[in-house]
């Protein structure tokens, strides 16, 4: 650890990898607490000897030797942490006050805290041990292997679409003239793609989940991965259920086609010249998010995937095993695939390009396609795309990112009170306890200020 990489760390607000603890006279017990959402998500940093807002204060000397033995007795105790974890604490100098730190890596197995199970979000640890959706959640993240590669030993080519071979062919032809797959028979195709595997543990053989749903038959998915659905849904008149509706359970080559045709039966076009090649905007925008939604979703879970077309709005949600939390930006995020076979595969065929290119090929249409509008794109166990339509969405965007002037207020008196209660809020300005949490969470959302109920602090960005 050095000074320089310690001041990045304090210099930031403590997010879902950093967190700060003051244990001045002692290791405090919710620290086990963090150990255990840490090991159970990406992992992390925590400080000891620094205030909330990142503000070295220090530890009692006296008391280093102790905190350090203390700290790894109870990582070993297997009535503390289960399993066990081999950590310490370490030291450092820092602007003339003691730190102690430790960085926690994220584990293969779940950990557990005092036999409660803890996960780590942007706002802190959360006990989920009571909530069995989130902790299937954590199972399946903590999962060695991707769900596309789980095994169906029984499954053979009378249970697949073998039929949609010379689709693939001829969309494989158009991506690349010289295509290898154009030499195969469809049993080489499928085990180039690696649509076909021996697990070597195990010795079990066959096609996995990824050619199920590729290539299955509609009854052979149902049976393998029987929470596949992807709703689609344009509500424009009828507000309160919808105006039209497309529930597909097909294979994942006829799926990209049928929701691809929704979205155009349901949007407007337009086209510009890229390349000297007049160009549909709303084909490079469709596609990519209807390619996210089939190529980049957890199969594991049995949550539906939506397409919903609003008067002004296209909107997806699938349900994701994410690597971070919040808004994905086109110059700031690392890409990875979800599912690499299915995402090689739609590549092969023209329907996907490198990984990362659907973000940014969103963020540079979307302005075209909405005049200056910008794209939407939300990582979390639900991920979220929204992208406007038109100029009244664009502009509505713009608004949802500015506070208005009670919103406004508000926060001017957030700045002037780092304690400021609801009701100090609701009296000064004779709202409902209900507007001022809902003033609350947009002021967050646009000036990126937090609130710490242990301690009624809020923390300014």
């Amino acid at each position: 650890m050095t000074i320089e990489f310690m001041r990045n760390l304090l210099s930031k607000d403590e997010k879902i990898t950093v967190e700060y603890k003051n244990c001045q006279h002692g290791v405090q017990e919710d620290v086990y607490e963090t150990v255990c959402s840490f090991s159970n998500r990406y992992g992390g940093y925590i400080i000891m000897g620094a205030e909330d807002d990142g503000t070295p204060i220090g530890i009692n000397r006296n008391m280093v030797k102790d905190m350090k033995k203390n700290f790894v007795n109870q990582l070993n105790n297997p009535d503390k942490m289960s399993p066990t974890l081999y950590l310490s604490l370490e030291e450092l100098e820092y602007e003339g006050v003691l730190l102690l730190w430790v960085y926690v890596p994220p584990t293969s197995t779940v950990e557990k805290c005092v036999n409660r199970i803890y996960d780590r979000n942007e706002d802190g640890d959360m006990d989920i041990t009571d909530s069995p959706i989130q902790l299937q959640n954590m199972y399946n993240r903590k999962s060695n292997t991707y769900a596309e590669h789980k095994i169906f030993p029984y499954v053979t080519t009378k249970d697949l679409r073998m039929d949609l071979m010379d689709k693939v062919r001829n969309l494989a032809k158009s991506k690349n003239p010289d295509h290898p797959w154009l030499k195969m028979s469809d049993v080489e195709i499928l085990k180039s793609a690696g649509l076909w595997e021996k697990d070597f543990s195990s010795g079990i053989q066959g096609y996995n989940l990824a050619g199920v749903l590729l290539f299955g038959k509609d009854e052979v998915i149902r049976s393998c991965c029987p929470g596949y659905i992807t709703d689609a849904i344009y509500r424009v008149e009828n507000l309160d259920r919808y105006d039209d509706r497309l529930q597909v359970t097909t294979n994942l080559i006829e799926a990209y086609e049928f929701l691809m045709d929704f979205v155009a039966k349901h949007t407007s076009d337009k086209f510009c010249l890229i390349d000297n090649v007049n160009t549909s905007i709303r084909g490079i925008i469709s596609r990519e998010v209807i390619a996210n939604i089939l190529v980049h979703r957890d199969y594991s879970s049995a949550f539906p995937a939506k397409v919903i077309i609003e008067k002004d709005w296209l909107k997806t949600e699938n349900w994701c095993i994410p690597r971070r939390h919040g808004n994905i930006m086109s110059d700031e995020f690392t890409p990875y695939p979800k599912n690499p076979l299915i995402q090689q595969f739609f590549a092969n065929i023209g329907r996907t390009d490198t990984i990362g290119s659907g973000v940014r090929n969103l963020y540079k249409y979307t302005p075209i396609y909405s005049d200056g509008g910008k794209p939407e794109l939300i990582e979390d166990d639900v991920f979220r795309i929204t992208i406007p339509l038109d100029k009244v969405a664009a502009d509505e965007g713009r608004e949802q990112k500015t506070l208005s002037e009670r919103e406004q207020k508000i926060y001017n008196m957030i700045c002037e009170n780092l304690h400021l209660s609801v009701e100090q809020v609701m009296a000064e300005l004779d709202i409902s306890r209900a507007t001022v949490f809902r003033d609350y969470a947009k002021i967050k959302k646009v000036t990126g200020a937090m609130y710490d109920k242990k301690t009624s602090t809020w923390t300014l960005d």
